[in-house]
């Protein structure tokens, strides 16, 4: 019956059931989730389409579960069993780029790559680069994706104005606009965004742009210690060169990084062996001689700060290592690591929180490598433990140890279902309550996403 209705909706072709649903469909990219079948995919190609979908996932009590490009590593696009995926790739078109007011109008299937092809002849650029550019834009709104250059531009939430979204209900619910501060009631726009396609599902949505600078200089300097990388960060963002990022990477994962990506950056045998972990800062400007000055007082700075050496890589080189660095995940993958866990702690305790977790990885005899976002404090660490009762008490000590410090669980992948235990153990019971209610109110029925962010109650995806 429900196949019937989901293909009286959405048209012949656009509705798979059962034995129909490729495996594509039960997982995303975390590494240690098991897959999950869902009853059928429909894939709505309208807003209308999408609401009268929820309305029958509401009447039915089946649980529905949003999808973009399938990019996440948190879970959060698994399908719950039983379960109905919505996908999005029908709704994938950039509707209107407002030049005059530096907006972009997409639909939520529109993908990272396909938004900047459009705007990058006009010279303007949605700055969001969480490292996969095929991820779409909905996913990325339901996880509030953020990437490298948050330094600089911030994260998702930073630059959507505005959605159109459907409740559980099957209401749509339209909230923001073409401007970028009220004072007009609650923000739902903000509310939505993060929230895991669990309070509702965003079919339209406004978008900030910023004009696009188009030159760019990438500095490399390798320290000894953890402690000096983050310690120069603080002066970097101060010295008013406004870096578009500020990555640390330590050794083990920049061997890993570039020689899956087949790059040589010439770094002398000596200093590799020298060094702990390497800072990587991207300036980006308008005049050539402005960007170079920038650059050469850039380099002094990491030299009295006690870089080992200072390197401007050429622009072809360092394209390239921040291509490779934005593929960290697939080095990782292809390394075998067993799971990638995702931090954020305050920027100055980078060295504490890791030096915690390496006596963490020592411990279980486990090997924990990483890079992450130095100028935000997000933290991203792969993880080598085979045995998955010892690898998940480990991953939960590491989170752990990051909110010990005044961090969170996660600083852009999500929670999903693969931290909702650690989540459900370490944040405040009544802020979890305070989230039930809140999704209560969207989602009266519990069928959207239920199981991911926390627990459902024992009302929500009590019916079959």
């Amino acid at each position: 019956m429900i196949g019937e209705r989901l293909v009286a909706i959405c048209g012949p072709g656009h509705v798979d059931i059962d034995d129909e649903v490729s495996e594509d469909w039960c997982h995303d990219e975390a590494l240690d989730l098991p897959p999950v079948r869902p009853l059928a995919v429909a894939r709505p190609g309208t807003v209308d389409e999408v609401a009268a979908i929820v309305r029958v996932a509401a009447e039915l009590g089946i649980p529905a579960t949003a999808r973009g490009s399938g990019t996440g590593l948190s879970g959060a696009s698994v399908p719950a069993p039983g379960g109905i995926v919505i996908s999005f790739e029908r709704m994938a078109a950039i509707l209107e780029i407002d030049v005059a007011n530096q907006v972009a109008v997409v639909e939520p299937g529109v993908t990272l790559a396909d938004l900047d092809a459009v705007l990058a002849p006009l010279g303007l650029v949605y700055p969001v680069f969480p490292g996969e550019q095929s991820a779409s834009i909905g996913g990325n709104i339901a996880t509030n994706a953020g990437g490298m250059r948050a330094v600089k531009y911030g994260v998702t939430r930073h630059h959507v104005l505005g959605i159109e979204a459907v409740l559980g209900t099957g209401e749509v619910v339209t909230t923001g606009g073409r401007f970028v501060k009220a004072t007009s009631g609650y923000d739902l726009t903000q509310l939505i965004l993060g929230s895991e396609g669990t309070l509702a599902l965003v079919t339209r949505a406004i978008l900030r742009l910023h004009p696009r600078p188009p030159l760019q200089s990438t500095v490399l300097a390798p320290f000894t210690t953890m402690e000096r990388v983050t310690e120069a960060v603080a002066p970097v963002v101060a010295s008013g060169v406004g870096p578009l990022l500020v990555e640390y990477i330590d050794s083990i994962s920049m061997a890993g990084i570039t020689a899956h990506a087949g790059i040589d950056l010439g770094i002398p045998e000596d200093v590799r062996n020298a060094t702990l972990a390497y800072l990587v800062i991207v300036l980006e400007g308008y005049d050539a001689d402005r960007l170079e000055e920038d650059t050469v007082a850039l380099a002094g700075q990491m030299e009295e700060l006690g870089a080992l050496d200072v390197y401007v890589l050429p622009d072809q080189a360092g394209q390239q290592l921040i291509t490779a660095r934005e593929h960290a995940f697939w080095a990782s993958k292809a390394a075998g690591a067993d799971d990638i866990v995702d931090v954020v702690v305050p920027r100055a305790t980078i060295p504490t929180y890791l030096a915690t977790v390496s006596g963490l990885a020592a411990d279980t005899a486990s090997l924990v490598v990483g890079c992450g976002h130095a100028g935000d404090g997000n933290v991203h660490l792969s993880v080598f433990q085979p045995d998955p009762d010892v690898r998940l008490r480990l991953v939960h000590d590491i989170l752990a140890a990051g909110v010990a410090l005044g961090g969170a669980v996660s600083g852009e992948h999500g929670i999903g279902t693969a931290k909702l235990e650690s989540f459900t153990d370490l944040e405040d019971p009544v802020k979890i309550e305070l989230m039930r209610r809140i999704k209560s109110a969207f989602d009266p029925d519990g069928i959207l996403n239920p199981g991911k962010v926390f627990h459902p109650s024992s009302r929500e995806g009590a019916r079959p």
